[in-house]
């Protein structure tokens, strides 16, 4: 593949650390990218997603959607310095452990 079809992203979590730069495929789907981050979490954060479902990925003020591919997101001239792209993480945990929680605190109340 030529060097153009590989693009440098750099994961920016919620409180200001990064995972990466890693290198990707331009075909490769923004759930590839979850997946990774997921695996790749760093141990020690208070939040901390279970699965890439728990995992949102916003770049330019977009929500990423999972069957996209990063040619697909990638903006002609939205990189940074260096070449790589920055993509902001949002961990938001499943709607179903939340309504949980929710009931279990009620419940004890």
């Amino acid at each position: 593949m030529p060097e153009d079809d590989f693009i440098d992203i750099k994961f920016r979590l919620y409180d200001g650390s990064d995972i990466g730069p890693f290198r990707y495929s331009s075909a490769s789907t923004i759930d590839v990218l979850k997946q990774r981050i997921v695996s790749d979490w760093p141990k020690g954060k208070t939040i901390t997603p279970k699965a890439a479902n728990e995992v949102k990925l916003i770049s330019s003020g977009k929500i990423l959607e999972n069957n996209k591919t990063v040619g697909q997101c990638k903006l002609p001239f939205g990189e940074s310095t260096g070449g790589v792209t920055i993509m902001h993480v949002v961990v938001q945990p499943s709607l179903a452990k939340a309504k949980t929680e929710i009931t279990w605190q009620c419940l004890r109340s």
